[in-house]
């Protein structure tokens, strides 16, 4: 079943954020764009490059008025340990989320329970708290943040303009298309 379109399910969870612990929620998710980017754990191998990837394009993710998440089944304080022994780590701005009960796992349909860990998933969540994009990659595959870039700009324009599509490989200031009955068959 497909988690596109449907509104974030609630949780409340306790995060590492610039050095202090904040409370965090669904609501959090709300009146911005999010990325939500769950990981199967900390002091592992590939996590890391893929969470500082995701630190280097967090300023042009913020200029988009997106704020960045982070989840793993791990605790908050391992997610502090994690920010004070790494240097890659220690670089994050955005908020790390601890998900020891798995509750925000399952709500998003990423949990491997026979591990007790996340899978590699993305989502892009829109202002209303709404999932409008899903990536989900096996534990070896890591991702790409810059992909999310576009995949941000594309969502907006298409809020902003609902009777409007972005095609492929579509960039900001592109072509886009209007779907019709002339189109059909002509693509």
């Amino acid at each position: 079943m497909s988690l596109i379109g449907k509104e974030v399910q609630p949780f409340q969870a306790t995060a590492f954020h610039q050095g202090e612990f904040v409370d965090v929620s669904e609501e959090n998710f709300k009146g911005q764009w999010s990325v939500v980017c769950f990981y199967p754990a900390d002091f592992s191998f590939v996590c890391p490059t893929e969470l500082e990837d995701l630190q280097n394009q967090y300023a042009e993710l913020k200029n988009l008025g997106t704020e960045v998440y982070s989840v793993s089944t791990d605790t908050h304080f391992v997610h502090k340990a994690w920010h004070e022994a790494s240097d890659a780590i220690n670089k994050i701005e955005y908020t790390m989320i601890g998900d020891p009960s798995q509750q925000i796992s399952c709500n998003f349909e990423v949990l491997r329970e026979d591990a007790g860990l996340a899978d590699r998933g993305t989502f892009i969540i829109d202002p209303d708290g709404v999932i409008q994009a899903v990536e989900i990659n096996a534990d070896g595959i890591g991702r790409d943040a810059s992909t999310l870039i576009n995949k941000i700009k594309a969502a907006q324009y298409v809020r902003e303009n609902p009777d409007e599509v972005c095609p492929a490989k579509w960039e900001e200031d592109g072509e886009t298309l209007k779907p019709s009955l002339d189109l059909v068959g002509k693509i």
